[in-house]
């Protein structure tokens, strides 16, 4: 009954916080574009993260809430991806994309849909290689990346990460990740998990 009571405000939420409403309907066009094209266009993101640091900063859904909060959201929606990003792990409109949620989020909501992101980022790259038969080459390139980045840390020196395409696993739309992980993690906190 209290699941049910707490999915009932969630969709209530959706109606009396535009925010909520408009952050689903984003990520749900990015992730659309993303798997379609493997490419999420600017004007999303960037319309995103303009709408929610304004709303935010107009309506803020808490006395503490407000620009430097949704701010504080979007810096570490940004600084959480960009090693991804530095690894060619993650495209920039990834990055962008946890961006602009962390501007919806604020702090320290980011953070757990960031790491919520990660979970089923995780999950959909397994399932991708099993899919693909490419598991252990996955694995191998994880391994190498890892021994890479241990290496130029103990040497003091920048990671040079260069992977041939044939060593690619294949192309995985993260921005589908990026939508499921969000709105899990807004579900959830919604339901009181977290």
């Amino acid at each position: 009954m209290q699941a049910f009571q707490s999915l009932l405000e969630l969709l209530g939420m959706l109606v009396t916080d535009p925010r909520t409403g408009v952050l689903i309907a984003l990520l749900v066009l990015a992730s659309i574009c993303d798997f379609r094209v493997y490419r999420i266009p600017n004007w999303i993101t960037a319309s995103g993260t303009a709408f929610g640091l304004i709303y935010n900063t107009v309506v803020p859904i808490s006395p503490h809430a407000g620009f430097l909060w949704a701010f504080e959201g979007l810096l570490l929606g940004l600084l959480m991806t960009l090693p991804l990003y530095a690894l060619r792990a993650m495209g920039a409109g990834d990055v962008k994309l946890m961006a602009m949620v962390g501007a919806f989020l604020g702090f320290p909501a980011i953070f757990y849909a960031v790491i919520s992101t990660f979970i089923v980022g995780g999950i959909a790259a397994l399932g991708f290689a099993l899919f693909n038969r490419a598991l252990g080459r996955m694995l191998g390139n994880v391994k190498n990346i890892v021994q890479i980045m241990v290496l130029s840390a103990i040497g003091g020196i920048k990671p040079d990460i260069h992977m041939e395409a044939s060593q690619s696993v294949g192309k995985l739309p993260y921005g589908v990740s990026i939508g499921i992980g969000a709105t899990g993690y807004m579900v959830a906190r919604q339901l009181g998990y977290l």
